[in-house]
């Protein structure tokens, strides 16, 4: 019923479509003119109404429902036509308990929609946050409802009670008495405890899928008898982000901005959007790189009145589009697109790669955010700009080094440096004892030998096996052999003694190492007791003692430095070669942060196995190579 002449407004279907305008009823925005009254109003919330349905019809009512989702997609609506679904009664015809199917006005309908029913109370939480709000609910609930059936709360954005209130809540919202019902509405679920959710049935309100709602607007002008382009309802369908609210909003926005004409020159000029076809031009020069073309242009829509956020906005929104016309070429069904975004988005979809979509949209994504902070956003988006366009045919790092190896393959050969104008890579030691590729890849933290240190050799005892001893007393295991200096550190190492393996990598300069002593210098800063610190440590690992004393002689580089310069060599050497040469030229701003060496390749005729095993080369698996 119209509250102001006493007639009804309302029909099933789309509400407010027949109501004749009347120059002494006050306007009423399109957003409350066109609010669903029934069911059959909602539009893009098909399973919550058939699992309502399902649930009437076989008596399986809740106690509780929480309806959650983004603002303006009938969250309080929603609530209010359950209230009406769960007291719909007519005179004169049998009561048949609730209902989704409301064919026409009922005892309490109109009450129940303009929220002035008895039985029916709706709270605002975000005025209401108290605990004293929340018990003059409990102690009203134990009362019966006054005409209709049920008794029902609804409490709008309850995410906003205090804790005390959502307590006092928990439980009379578990065992409520038969009559009461409850209805939540929040746009904030991750708020509301779990002990409250939990007592609920949880509905999430979708958005509202752009065609739906292109559809909706166009009946919502036909009925208001308005012209609307379908690119005008299209642009702002998509400003409304599928809110029916604020797409309705808008609508309404638009009628008074083009006087009675919704047109989509007028949209745009009333949302500074830019032009479309503008920003497919655009889009056209930045992904050919012409800069100066795409300067122009964003300059044109700037001064036309297009904010440059918004233009990036729009970039963004059209990479999308074309990279989902290049996936899913059914995209180009929707309703929303214009003709032209339809043909050109197509066309540049054929073109492009997925690569270079996808780069397009990360340099976008990163650059709105960047122009909405600038302090001069015009310029901020032509560096975005410029970034995009330089960008956009940039190989990727493997598609740069096919080339790479392509173009060296395709040039004629050139003579091979002497072998003698580079040096060696140096070796990488065995730390642990053993050589080997094996012993390399086992090694946590490869160290260089030291000059005067002799070949690696296992730390590994070789007497003569001893007799097993009892077996209530097992034989002790025989005490590692220390044939280099190396051994004491990997042994520092394998007790756990990060303090004293730090200092011998750092602080010592071997100047003489023989089983049972050793001699070094002690580098500046090294702590002075460290040669008692290393002879205690020794005879505690393995029951030898040994001679340890600080020399004056220069001694060997530390294994600290030793490594480093290894480091360096390794890294100039890289950096000596052709080919990283040119990829570094390439790709401005790389450098080399690492250099490993790589296996030798197995021979043509065999290749051998981790345990040495010579195996056929044809049963060398690929990833071997």
């Amino acid at each position: 019923m119209d509250a102001s002449t006493g007639t009804p407004d309302d029909e099933p279907g789309l509400p407010g479509f027949a109501a004749t305008a009347n120059a002494a009823t006050p306007y009423r925005v399109l957003a409350r003119k066109y609010r669903p009254t029934n069911f059959g109003d909602l539009i893009g919330q098909d399973a919550m109404v058939r699992t309502l349905a399902n649930g009437f019809a076989a008596n399986r009512i809740p106690q509780a429902w929480m309806l959650t989702g983004v603002r303006g997609v009938g969250k309080t609506t929603t609530a209010r036509i359950l209230a009406r679904g769960l007291n719909y009664a007519r005179a004169g015809v049998p009561d048949t308990g609730p209902t989704v199917s409301m064919p026409e006005l009922g005892l309490h309908c109109a009450a129940i929609m303009e929220s002035r029913h008895m039985d029916v109370l709706e709270m605002d939480a975000a005025s209401h946050t108290g605990i004293d709000d929340v018990r003059a609910i409990i102690d009203g609930i134990r009362y019966g409802p006054v005409s209709a059936r049920y008794k029902v709360y609804i409490v709008d954005e309850v995410h906003m009670l205090s804790e005390k209130a959502f307590n006092a809540f928990l439980k009379t919202l578990e065992e409520p008495p038969p009559h009461a019902k409850f209805v939540f509405a929040t746009t904030e679920i991750r708020k509301v405890p779990v002990t409250i959710l939990s007592r609920c049935q949880r509905f999430d309100l979708r958005r509202v899928e752009a065609p739906i709602l292109h559809a909706h607007l166009a009946k919502v002008c036909a009925a208001e008898k308005v012209e609307a382009e379908d690119e005008a309802l299209g642009a702002i369908v998509r400003a409304a982000e599928g809110s029916v609210r604020d797409a309705l909003s808008l609508l309404d926005q638009a009628i008074a901005h083009g006087a009675g004409a919704v047109t989509a020159q007028s949209v745009r000029d009333m949302l500074g959007l830019a032009d479309r076809a503008r920003i497919l031009d655009l889009f056209e020069a930045v992904m050919r790189g012409a800069v100066p073309a795409a300067f122009a242009e964003l300059r044109a829509q700037y001064d036309s009145g297009a904010d440059p956020s918004v233009v990036l906005s729009d970039l963004a929104a059209f990479t999308h589009l074309v990279t989902r016309l290049k996936v899913v070429p059914e995209t180009a069904s929707d309703p929303t697109l214009s003709e032209t975004e339809r043909v050109r988005g197509g066309a540049f979809a054929e073109k492009l790669s997925i690569r270079a979509l996808s780069r397009a949209w990360q340099i976008l994504l990163k650059a709105i955010p960047e122009v909405q902070a600038a302090p001069r956003p015009l310029a901020a988006a032509e560096m975005a700009i410029v970034r995009l366009a330089y960008a956009a045919d940039l190989p990727t790092p493997d598609e740069a080094l096919r080339q790479l190896k392509a173009e060296a393959a395709a040039a004629p050969a050139e003579e091979a440096p002497p072998s003698s104008s580079r040096p060696p890579l140096p070796p990488i030691p065995d730390l642990r004892g053993g050589g080997g590729q094996a012993a390399v890849a086992a090694a946590p933290r490869p160290m260089p030998v030291a000059p005067p240190v002799a070949s690696p050799v296992a730390m590994v005892s070789t007497a003569p096996t001893a007799m097993a001893a009892p077996a209530e007393r097992p034989a002790a295991p025989p005490a590692p052999r220390l044939t280099r200096y190396e051994d004491v550190v990997a042994l520092a190492d394998a007790n756990r003694d990060i303090l004293l393996k730090t200092a011998l990598e750092r602080d010592v300069h071997l100047v003489r190492f023989e089983e049972g002593r050793i001699d070094f210098r002690l580098a500046p800063g090294g702590r002075a007791t460290l040669a008692t610190d290393i002879a205690a440590a020794i005879q505690r690992w393995t029951g030898q003692r040994w001679v340890v004393s600080i020399s004056k002689e220069e001694g060997a580089p530390t294994l600290d430095a030793t490594v480093k310069a290894a480091t360096e060599t390794r890294r100039e050497n890289a950096a000596a070669d052709p080919f990283v040469r040119e990829v570094l030229t390439r790709f401005p701003g790389a450098e080399i942060v690492d250099v490993r060496e790589t296996a030798p390749l197995p021979t043509s005729d065999s290749a051998i196995t981790g345990d040495g095993d010579p195996v056929p080369a044809d049963e060398v698996p690929d990833d071997d190579f």
